[in-house]
């Protein structure tokens, strides 16, 4: 069987919602980026009237609404990464 580390999806539909599997974090967000982590890639969404619906860590689950423009897959390495928004929170 093939190994599922790292293995994760996107779903847009309508460019109005938006579903990501295995996220590890989300660096930041406001309505027009989100930042989040998946264990291969940092992901940069941007858009308008953004907001997230649903964020399970846990379950590396991220549903997002709003006005979808770009996904753009930064690389590991390709956006610096901050401390993450929930361990600000956690401090």
């Amino acid at each position: 069987m093939e190994d599922k580390k790292g293995f994760h999806s996107l779903l847009l539909e309508n460019k109005t919602k938006l579903h990501i599997t295995q996220v590890t974090d989300v660096d930041t967000f406001d309505e027009g980026k989100i930042i989040l982590y998946t264990e291969e890639d940092s992901v940069i969404v941007e858009g308008y009237d953004l907001h997230i619906q649903k964020l399970d860590v846990a379950g590396g689950e991220l549903n997002v609404t709003g006005e979808i423009v770009s996904i753009v897959y930064a690389g590991h390495d390709g956006y610096k990464k901050g401390k993450g928004f929930f361990k600000r929170m956690l401090k």
